[in-house]
């Protein structure tokens, strides 16, 4: 009896072991290798995948390698911020293979593809799953999918509407002078210094949204956008890195401060909502407007879901505006004949006067430029999807699980859109709107495109130009012999070295 028991406790354990090895090896090389033969047969050209790893390596070593090196004012800068998949547009085509670990990825560099994916109403398409450790810099309705996130992004969608907008100039406005009081104090001894403006501006995109948003100060605010910083390079790390089920649970030194990270960040905005919740007043900011919802919805919104908000509105709000600033004064440097068009027009509109909402929609020329340094410099480079089940995109079959990778970056500097002068900082080009600026079909998605665009566009907008036209209003600007020209992607495209200027009082 004994022997017939172990017997079978051992034959229970070899086919549980046989059962486990042959799905590893269905996940780590029959499927990948399935999925390789399926698009190779539709004409799809690629790496080969690579046991385990794909192109996770090669990724990494032609990132680092390039991240060495600046490059030229007038360089290509796509090359240097995505050396591995410049190589594959090079080597295989705008439609193309790779692999990252174990997950099939084809690029889908033609706008007209990218666009298709955008406004995809199917729900086939999701933002790809990825490791627990990288979910805890997830942010709210822009991490969402389906009916949850059709209903969140209904409900928040009126706190950025125009009208809600123009209410909040005042705070813009405060920010801004308080960045120009700043500088004129740096200048006033010699009437220039040098000054790296990357910082800067993040000071100034960190104040608005912690006036706009929370009626507060950067001051206040200042521990969260640095814990977010922290957190973002902890959690590329883990993203760059092979995760195994469990790995979040073993008590790593990096681990434990990614949670305590996490929750430091919760309990703060927590008891700022509460503090808010107990005033019984509203300020008409942003997290008065989203309490508000959570009031009337019946519970589709809770607390926890405005912590979420609330860190996608720190994080988001602060990057996407600062290095926007920030590359449009690297490059009004790099033009000064733009730079002089633009203060000519400021100071016909406004004087120098601060300006008002509608002063703003009468600076066309700063619209133009602010808009071909999001063309050079979009702030989100790539984004990412995952087909849910089989899918047809213009003819090709797509099986389920392939990420789709699209180069916003590449799009914008393809000459096949934007002509032979790609390169060049041309504000021209959207003179006559961002549908007529490239040739043929639009090729410019600076905030996403289709049901899912960015609800913060006029936000960060209004916010650029007020900035942008108070300091032409006060100071002219050239770069300084020590800027190196480093464009980087982490999360969003930054000068890697800084942004070294010469600021001059006018």
């Amino acid at each position: 009896m004994e022997t017939f028991i172990f017997q079978t406790l051992l034959f229970s354990f070899v086919m549980l072991a046989l059962y486990a090895l042959i799905k590893l090896a269905h996940v780590i090389w029959l499927k990948p290798k399935s999925i390789e033969k399926y698009l190779r047969r539709q004409g799809i050209k690629g790496t080969s995948y690579k046991l385990i790893h794909g192109d996770r390596k090669e990724i990494t070593r032609c990132y680092v390698e390039a991240m060495t090196k600046p490059i030229s004012l007038n360089d290509p800068i796509f090359p240097r911020v995505y050396p591995f998949f410049d190589a594959m547009v090079k080597n295989y085509g705008k439609v193309s293979m790779s692999w990252y670990g174990t997950r099939p990825r084809l690029m889908l560099a033609e706008p007209e593809l990218i666009r298709w994916v955008f406004t995809d109403k199917s729900g086939h398409f999701v933002k790809p799953l990825l490791n627990p450790l990288v979910d805890l810099l997830q942010l709210g309705v822009s991490t969402l999918e389906g009916e949850k996130w059709a209903k969140r992004r209904k409900l928040i969608a009126p706190a950025f509407h125009l009208e809600k907008l123009k209410g909040m100039l005042p705070a813009f406005s405060r920010s801004c002078c308080d960045l120009i009081q700043r500088w004129n104090q740096l200048t006033s001894a010699q009437g220039s210094c040098e000054l790296d403006v990357k910082p800067e501006f993040h000071v100034l995109a960190g104040d608005v949204i912690a006036q706009t948003a929370f009626g507060s100060s950067y001051k206040e605010g200042k521990k969260i956008f640095q814990l977010q910083e922290e957190q973002v390079l902890l959690v590329l790390e883990a993203y760059q890195s092979i995760y195994f089920p469990g790995l979040r649970f073993i008590p790593t030194k990096k681990n434990k401060r990614r949670y305590a990270i996490d929750k430091e960040i919760k309990t703060t905005l927590r008891d700022m909502i509460l503090r808010k919740e107990q005033a019984k007043s509203s300020n008409g900011d942003l997290l008065d407007l989203l309490l508000q919802c959570k009031q009337h919805s019946k519970n589709d919104i809770t607390t926890e879901d405005i912590i979420e908000e609330c860190k996608l509105l720190y994080f988001a709000g602060q990057e996407t505006t600062a290095n926007w600033l920030t590359w449009t004064l690297i490059l009004l440097s790099m033009n000064p004949n733009w730079q002089e068009k633009a203060r000519d027009e400021v100071l016909q509109v406004c004087g120098k006067r601060t300006p008002e909402i509608h002063d703003l929609t009468h600076l066309k020329i700063v619209s133009m430029i602010l808009n071909e340094v999001f063309r050079l410099y979009p702030p989100v480079t790539l984004l990412l999807r995952q087909t849910l089940q089989e899918t047809n995109i213009k003819g090709l079959s797509i099986p389920a699980g392939v990420e789709l990778l699209l180069p916003i970056l590449f799009v914008h500097h393809d000459p096949d859109y934007w002509g032979d002068n790609v390169e060049e900082f041309r504000p021209e080009r959207f003179a006559e709107g961002v549908s007529n600026a490239s040739k043929d079909q639009i090729a410019f998605y600076p905030f996403g495109w289709g049901p899912r665009i960015c609800l913060g566009q006029n936000f960060a907008t209004i916010e650029a130009k007020m900035a942008l036209a108070m300091i032409l209003q006060h100071f002219w600007f050239e770069l300084s012999p020590s800027y190196s020209h480093a464009p980087c992607n982490r999360i969003t495209l930054y000068p890697q070295h800084g942004a070294q200027l010469i600021l001059h009082q006018l």
